[in-house]
């Protein structure tokens, strides 16, 4: 599978994404806010967008479906319960349900939390590459997403617990947003021992380009405070509201969004 991971430099740090089939080059573009430069780039590259995904209905992330759509002929999907929120949607998806774009599959992942919902794509991988996981505003480089705009934190707990977690390894992440530095920060203020987020952030300092990283599901185990529940450090610096890994989650969540 090919990726252009299209970085909007927006005062939200946006991520759009272009996926296409090495063999037929139809395409699918992610969540395409900028609208003018993801046909751009589809057009420079030769791609053939078919399909629009939409992760959630928040307006940055399905401002540019109109001209996308239009330019382009591609079909509209979603989650089957933001079809009221999302104009034009021609399919609403559900899990399990799979996008086909050429030869290239991937599996819709019903994961609520950041909004009530919002789907993850998961591309499962194949003997030259490594599976890959297009999580919106789910799962962000070393942080999740917030609650306080249509979600629900517990929920969001759920959904990592049940399908995040559970994830090998060796899965690529490609989030909504570009807030790793950021959220390297709240790691350290929270967990002030954490020498592989130490060694990350340096490796930003020292010149490393945040919009060529890409995490996996490894890494995230390591640099995630939110990975990372059960360490005592992190519980002893909550204190009383750190009982279990979910109540932990929740008051970290609670943490970041005043943080």
């Amino acid at each position: 599978m090919l990726i252009k991971q299209i970085p909007i430099r927006n005062s939200l740090s946006n991520y759009m994404y272009l996926l296409a089939c090495e063999q037929t080059l139809e395409a699918i573009a992610i969540d395409p806010l900028d609208h003018d430069l993801c046909l751009q780039v589809a057009t420079d590259l030769g791609w053939l967008i078919k399909t629009v995904a939409n992760t959630h209905h928040h307006h940055d992330h399905i401002g540019g479906n109109g001209p996308v759509i239009d330019a382009t002929g591609a079909r509209l999907v979603a989650h089957a319960e933001a079809m009221d929120a999302i104009p034009n949607v021609d399919r609403g998806l559900y899990a399990g349900d799979t996008l086909q774009f050429g030869e290239i599959i991937l599996k819709v992942m019903d994961t609520p939390g950041h909004t009530m919902s919002h789907i993850c794509l998961y591309f499962s991988g194949t003997n030259a590459e490594q599976p890959a996981l297009f999580c919106g505003d789910t799962l962000f480089n070393a942080g999740v997403g917030r609650c306080d705009f249509g979600g629900e934190p517990k929920v969001l707990y759920n959904t990592f617990a049940e399908q995040i977690f559970t994830l090998s390894d060796d899965v690529r992440i490609f989030p909504g947003h570009d807030y790793i530095q950021n959220n390297l920060e709240f790691t350290l203020d929270r967990e002030p021992d954490n020498q592989s987020a130490i060694d990350l952030r340096a490796k930003f300092q020292e010149g490393l380009d945040a919009e060529s990283f890409v995490s996996n599901i490894g890494i995230e185990r390591e640099i995630n405070v939110f990975f990372r529940l059960d360490q005592a450090q992190v519980r002893e610096g909550i204190g009383a509201g750190a009982q279990d890994d979910q109540s932990t989650f929740i008051e970290l969540r609670r943490l970041r969004d005043n943080w």
